[in-house]
């Protein structure tokens, strides 16, 4: 099973509710294409800030390592380490950019892969089975209409753990 973290776009001036074909899905863990084919991979989704920085790292490792004398060997283990950075953060650097970008994180899908996922959240978001934050006058919303339901009643003011009890002297 698959997380994915799903983006509402920012409003269009002629717009009135969010475009549910514009969501996006950004799927957390390894991308094999931003490992693989990096650049293009941050030209592919116009991450445009995460493309110069990673041409200004490059190419400082690969003057630093020429500087060094630095053997083949090194210089192709340090691409190929840098090469799994971005693979493994390429959806932090997607995440960065589309908030950046005045995108909204309205929730967190579990899916089997993308289609079952955006079922699965839509199907939420069309029912309504999230607590609305309206209905409660401020009482704390469920983190994502998948993950969460309804709220019947408001949450206690108990506090569990290793934390003293609201109001309680010191």
């Amino acid at each position: 099973m698959s997380i994915y973290i799903v983006y509402e776009p920012p409003l269009k001036v002629h717009e009135s509710a969010p475009n549910p074909e514009r969501f996006v899905f950004v799927r957390d863990g390894f991308s094999f294409w931003a490992f693989l084919l990096a650049p293009w991979w941050m030209l592919r989704h116009r991450m445009w800030l995460a493309l110069i920085g990673y041409v200004i790292v490059v190419v400082a490792l690969q003057v630093a390592l020429r500087f060094l004398g630095a053997s083949t060997t090194v210089t192709i283990t340090v691409a190929v380490l840098l090469s799994l950075l971005v693979g493994f953060e390429a959806a932090t650097l997607r995440r960065f950019t589309l908030s950046r970008r005045g995108w909204k994180n309205v929730g967190i899908v579990v899916g089997d892969d993308l289609e079952s996922a955006e079922r699965r959240f839509f199907d939420a978001w069309v029912n309504k089975t999230w607590a609305d934050p309206s209905s409660f006058d401020g009482a704390p919303r469920a983190p994502s209409p998948a993950m969460g339901v309804a709220m019947a009643r408001r949450p206690s003011s108990e506090v569990i753990g290793l934390f003293p009890q609201p109001g309680a002297p010191r």
